[in-house]
């Protein structure tokens, strides 16, 4: 038989439901921690996409741009611009 400080039933029960609510307090701040880090991780996502369309549509307008004085002119006269 135990002597000592875990030697009563009680304190035995005590440790046990201690270390139960221990590992699940545990659980619970390791969950918590990672949906911060999903959070960080789809915002930076999100930044992500906007500047890569904000991008796109840069390249996109300059594809169209006129290509020399001439086209310019041409496009004003037309009133394309």
């Amino acid at each position: 038989m135990l002597t000592g400080f875990a030697a009563s039933p009680w304190v035995r029960s005590a440790l046990r439901y201690g270390a139960i609510i221990l590992a699940v307090l545990l659980f619970l701040l390791a969950l918590r921690r990672s949906g911060e880090r999903a959070g960080r991780l789809a915002e930076r996502l999100q930044t992500t996409e906007k500047a890569n369309d904000v991008q796109r549509r840069m390249l996109e307008a300059a594809a169209r741009r006129p290509r020399d004085r001439d086209d310019l002119a041409e496009r004003l006269r037309d009133g394309r611009f």
